[in-house]
């Protein structure tokens, strides 16, 4: 896949990721070496061979860094170094090399929007005095109100609550410091020229190491309006679109110029590096100008995952991904689950009340989770996802066909929405459970045998159906469908990249050709649909289509 090598043009090694398939790896819920019931880089390395056997061309591992957890790993301590419960530097270098020894590239995340409050500079900064140089590394400013006790803007913090904490100078209440997630995790102020030296720095360093890329976390956020307005309505969001134009701290034009800074870092290596963004925006034109040719390669579709289940809905997010992609010259990347939402069998096997069901709150309380026809209709989107045009990230478990945990104990959630929210939002730990390998009952082969020690997130009994090893040998079940899907999309040449076109089909059923040879068709309607090309069956999701019908949320490919 990707462009042949021809004098003048990029080669296939530079362009990898246009249509690559990016396995997404959250370490402490991937598989632990160490029997201590969290994930770890042990872990990793000693299933890389899973990974290698499904299909996927590169693992973005979310963050390693020493961390107090305060935000599963997104509160960073330190950038250069590996938190000692996940292993060793030497160990992180080590699992680079089996990678790309086993043809996979290696993702790391970054977290440039805010740091630890147990960076080395935060603690610099709660030293300092007011105004210091060390205070303006970060967003300090002095309250509103009689004494100073009212927050500097109206604010909110994405996991509730104010985004203001105060501290203490000279034993007096002081300052203030924004933080738009948690309050462990304070923002950096990227009009101070040394942040952004600081991760310019930090990027070398791990692509000095042979680190093939970064997922950007939060990408939409780094700049602040000068003078921090407010933002005029209580409630903030990260995981949806920006609610207008010209918002006091997401998407601000400012970001570019950092990127383009980035990339500039990324293009000085042999075969450059890449990244994906995190940008959650208010349109696909918004979104492309974080992929113009001299700043990302590639970001989330969003639109995509927050699409509903029916026809008309992924038309229009699939038709105006691809238009505003192709304006920049840029390749689209499609998601249906990820670490911060509902996983995608709980989505399609509930309706949506609020927005497009990314979170709990948004799903139908009063309907139950249909779990079959989660799982029905998640094998047919994954046959839609990895044929269309572009790149493609697969969430851990999403090729078990995992569904959300929503039953999880009060007592064990560690989500910081939870506590932020007043205990009313329980947050994204339901998506973070251990995945299940082997055996019939916990950890189901998380850990090694022998060990002791619990998972850092109990799993349900009925993850016994779906280990790896239950499924390994079932020709019908989802493991087997995504490993088919990712060798036939290696293998066909009209998949990947490349050319798109609708065909005519009857509603509520979505069809298209890649070009000479190649058809998918996914049905969403309500009965069985004709499927409008004739040819022969690739692979296909609930049947055969051998009499040229296709039933209720079920996909094809076909040879044409």
């Amino acid at each position: 896949m990707g462009t042949a090598e021809v004098a003048g043009q990029r080669t296939d090694v530079e362009t990898w990721w246009r249509d690559a398939v990016v396995y997404q790896l959250y370490i402490r819920s991937f598989a632990d070496g160490n029997g201590d019931g969290i994930g770890d880089i042990a872990g990793i390395r000693a299933r890389l061979g899973h990974l290698r056997d499904l299909g996927v061309d590169a693992v973005w591992i979310n963050p390693w860094y020493p961390s107090p957890m305060a935000d599963g790993g997104y509160d960073v301590a330190d950038y250069r170094a590996v938190e000692p419960m996940f292993g060793t530097g030497d160990e992180a270098a080590a699992l680079v090399d089996e990678a790309h020894a086993l043809g996979l590239r290696v993702i790391l995340d970054i977290v440039p929007n805010h740091s630890s409050d147990q960076h080395a500079w935060f603690r610099e900064a709660l030293a300092a005095a007011p105004g210091s140089p060390e205070r303006g590394r970060y967003h300090f400013r002095p309250g509103r109100g009689p004494g100073g006790d009212e927050p500097p803007n109206d604010w909110r913090s994405v996991f509730g609550g104010p985004a203001w904490s105060r501290v203490t100078d000279d034993g007096r209440p002081g300052e203030w410091y924004l933080h738009l997630f948690d309050a462990a995790q304070p923002d950096f102020n990227w009009s101070d020229p040394r942040v952004q030296e600081e991760f310019e720095s930090i990027l070398r360093f791990w692509f000095d190491r042979g680190v093939d890329g970064f997922r950007i976390d939060v990408a939409h956020g780094l700049v602040k309006s000068d003078g921090l307005p407010d933002v005029g309505h209580d409630e903030q969001s990260m995981l949806g679109p920006v609610d207008r134009g010209n918002h006091p701290h997401w998407d601000r034009d400012g970001v570019h110029d950092i990127f383009r800074a980035w990339r500039r870092v990324a293009d000085s290596y042999a075969e450059p590096r890449v990244f994906v963004g995190e940008a959650w925006v208010d349109s696909p034109e918004r979104l492309a100008r974080y992929l113009r040719s001299d700043e990302l390669h590639t970001a989330f579709n969003f639109d995509f995952l927050r699409a509903p289940w029916d026809a008309p809905s992924l038309r229009r997010a699939i038709d105006h991904s691809l238009e505003t992609v192709a304006a920049v010259g840029a390749a689209a990347t499609w998601v249906l689950s990820n670490h911060d939402v509902v996983r995608h069998v709980s989505r399609l096997g509930r309706p949506a009340t609020n927005g497009a069901g990314h979170s709990l709150t948004d799903l139908a309380p009063a309907v139950a989770f249909d779990r079959e026809l989660g799982r029905r209709r998640a094998r047919a989107a994954a046959l839609l996802m990895f044929a269309l045009p572009g790149g493609a990230y697969v969430y851990q478990g999403d090729e078990l066909g995992l569904w959300e945990v929503e039953d999880l104990p009060d007592e064990v959630l560690q989500d910081p929405t939870w506590s932020r929210s007043g205990h009313t939002d329980r947050g994204r730990d339901g998506c973070r459970v251990p995945l299940p390998w082997s055996g019939t009952t916990p950890p189901f082969g998380f850990s090694p045998a022998g060990a002791h020690a619990v998972p850092w997130l109990p799993q349900p009994a009925d993850f016994a159906a779906v280990t790896v090893e239950a499924q390994m040998d079932d020709p019908e079940s989802m493991l087997s469908l995504y490993r088919a899907a990712l060798t036939l999309r290696h293998e066909h040449p009209a998949l990947g990249d490349g050319p798109f076109t609708w065909l005519p089909s009857e509603p509520g059923v979505l069809a298209f050709s890649r070009g000479a040879g190649f058809a998918c068709v996914v049905n969403l309607s309500d009965g069985p649909a004709q499927l409008p090309v004739g040819g022969s069956v690739l692979l296909g999701s609930g049947t055969d289509a051998g009499d040229g019908m296709l039933p209720p949320d079920a996909a094809v490919w076909l040879a044409v």
